[in-house]
């Protein structure tokens, strides 16, 4: 896995001054590597860029600077970089109104293992959900989940030979499948090293 260290840091002095540009930079990054399925379900599919932005951000918002801090935000990020043969995406579940949402997540109760990528001609890949810890309980999902997609060789070569590609619910509470964009199949695939 191609795992962030902390050489690949700034410090936080270093990171407030450039700040702005990384964040202009990594929001346009993510742009092709959000899937929206449906009107609230979004993935938005994580690398090293984008987690690297993200333990900065932690780092900045909880003034960390010692080592053993700076070391425990690594550990709990490094996780979501995609090692080469997977994809690794967090899964929100989006409703602006508050009571909405509560009967929602109750109705999508274990979609986060109900979301399935398909490279054409292969079979599905079903996401394992929460390596880290259960996020779910019996009554109701989580608005957020962490998702990782394994594929196999074949499937990843026939990806960056530009087969088509789909990501789905297969939840019977919200059916939905979208096909990923050119532009969204091209910043994926750089994620299989």
């Amino acid at each position: 896995m191609n795992v962030l260290t902390r050489a690949d840091l700034l410090s936080l002095e270093a990171y407030a001054q450039q700040r702005a540009d990384s964040r202009a930079r990594v929001m346009a990054h993510k742009q092709q590597r959000t899937v929206h399925l449906g009107e609230h379900l979004t993935l938005i599919f994580e690398d090293r860029l984008s987690i690297q932005y993200q333990v900065q951000e932690m780092l900045r918002i909880e003034r960390i600077f010692e080592a053993a801090g700076i070391q425990d935000e690594l550990d709990a990020y490094n996780p979501l970089v995609p090692d080469g043969s997977n994809l690794k995406a967090t899964m929100l579940i989006e409703y602006p109104d508050v009571e909405q949402r509560k009967r929602e997540l109750v109705r999508l109760r274990h979609i986060e293992h109900a979301i399935a990528l398909t490279v054409h001609g292969r079979a599905a890949v079903v996401a394992v959900a929460d390596e880290d810890m259960e996020r779910s309980n019996d009554e109701k999902t989580s608005a957020v989940h962490f998702l990782r997609f394994e594929l196999d060789a074949a499937m990843i070569a026939d990806w960056r030979a530009g087969a088509a590609v789909t990501l789905a619910s297969t939840l019977p509470a919200l059916p939905v499948e979208v096909a990923l964009t050119p532009g969204q199949r091209h910043s994926l695939a750089a994620d299989f090293a």
